[in-house]
């Protein structure tokens, strides 16, 4: 049986991650011991070596520090490691092993993004093995120029390697991190995109239910005070309300399930049956033109121009239009308001007008939307008229009552505001 499973191994590396320093450490100790056989072995050939090893113990336990501490203060070591290095060749302290505190510091500063302390380590890089030569030339071993110089280049080369690999791992970790904080950019304009497209989703959700609810209740409320008005003096006006009422909720009842077909995508309904209506456009106007009038509301309804096939979101949007204006006019228009409603075809625009002669509608309606939610239909009309790029004007007529008056265009561009 293995004393030491695949999850203890993780757990093991992933202490020794969280905890650098520890394993700086350990390699500081370790590059303690040959520091020390040098220094025991160095002292045996000096005469007076009694000064000289309090010095050369003091380097040894510098580099030592140098490295154990160097991912906790990098620039700090670095700067430390230089003095060490100004010491060695003020004491007479020679290249030993503990040197190799030099390369590692090197490595390290410049894995890392402090750039005028990346460059401090090139220069020394460059500079610090030429220096130390010409400090202890004469104990090169052979003592020739040409073995002094080679020695120089080979120290010189591994420095500006250790360099090279540590600026190497900083470009490396720069592109993965870019690579993170892009891909957490493109996580979040994606959410981004998906709440708005959630929220006009349930804009358009909301204009539909509001375009079929207000629109066939406001005809049912009225027909329904009518009938109750009517039912002991003209029980004939109070059956025709009635049946106005019945007809009216059937026509709600097809729209909400035609609504309904829209949201459920996927779902076909059964062959034959009818059960989802398609939307309403402008030829479905003459019938709500009727129903208005069959509400009690006189409507001169005309068209103008020659009329031609138009973009389903235009002719869903005409509909609308009018639709809410109808229900404007019969909500704040006054018993005795009569409504005018105009559908023009010129070039490539189509325009829609619709006033009534009433008292007209509460500022509140066409200026912003009040606390009780008044106003939702002329919010609804903009939007509609905005997603196919038209233009809307709404507010009172002079000489009294209300005017809608929407342009749009019929092959795509935007309407000039």
């Amino acid at each position: 049986m293995s004393l030491f499973t695949l999850g203890d191994v993780n757990r093991f590396y992933e202490f020794l991650r969280r905890h650098p320093t520890w394993v700086d450490g350990f390699w500081g100790f370790v590059l303690l011991g040959p520091g020390a056989i040098w220094v025991i072995v160095e002292a045996g050939e000096r005469p007076r070596p009694g000064l000289w090893v309090a010095g050369a113990v003091l380097t040894v336990l510098a580099l030592t520090l140098v490295v154990t501490v160097r991912r906790r203060w990098p620039r700090q070591m670095l700067l430390l490691s230089t003095a060490v290095g100004l010491f060695q060749l003020l004491a007479d302290v020679p290249p030993n092993p503990g040197n190799l505190a030099f390369l590692i510091i090197i490595y390290t500063v410049a894995s890392r993004t402090t750039r005028w302390a990346s460059r401090y380590a090139l220069a020394a890089a460059l500079l610090a093995p030429t220096v130390a030569a010409a400090r202890w030339a004469e104990q090169t071993p052979g003592g020739s120029l040409a073995a002094t110089v080679l020695d120089t280049v080979l120290v010189t080369v591994t420095f500006l390697l250790a360099w090279v690999l540590g600026d190497s791992l900083r470009t490396r970790r720069a592109y993965y991190a870019e690579l993170e904080e892009r891909a957490a950019r493109l996580e979040r304009e994606r959410e981004t995109r998906s709440r708005m497209a959630v929220a006009a989703e349930r804009a358009r959700i909301a204009r539909e239910l509001h375009d079929v609810v207000a629109h066939n209740v406001s005809v049912m409320v009225v027909q329904a005070d009518g009938a109750a008005y009517v039912l002991d003096s003209a029980p004939d006006q109070a059956r025709n309300a009635l049946h106005t009422i019945s007809g009216t909720g059937r026509q709600a009842l097809a729209e909400m399930r035609r609504l309904l077909g829209v949201l459920r995508t996927g779902e076909t309904p059964p062959a034959g049956t009818g059960a989802y209506v398609p939307q309403p456009g402008v030829e479905q106007l003459a019938e709500l033109i009727d129903q208005a009038r069959d509400a009690g509301l006189p409507v001169d309804f005309r068209i103008e121009g020659t009329p031609r096939p138009l973009p389903s979101g235009v002719e869903l949007t005409a509909y609308r239009i009018v639709q809410e204006a109808l229900t404007n006019t019969r909500k704040h228009g006054g018993p005795q308001a009569g409504a005018t409603v105009r559908l023009a075809y010129s070039g490539d625009l189509l325009t829609v007008r619709a006033e009534d002669d009433g008292r007209g509608a509460g500022r509140e309606l066409y200026d912003a939307r009040g606390a009780d939610g008044l106003g939702h239909g002329l919010i609804g009309m903009r939007e509609r008229v905005g997603m196919v790029g038209g233009a809307l004007e709404a507010g009172p007529r002079p000489g009294g009552g209300f005017r809608i008056s929407a342009t749009l265009p019929l092959n795509g561009d935007r309407c000039p505001s």
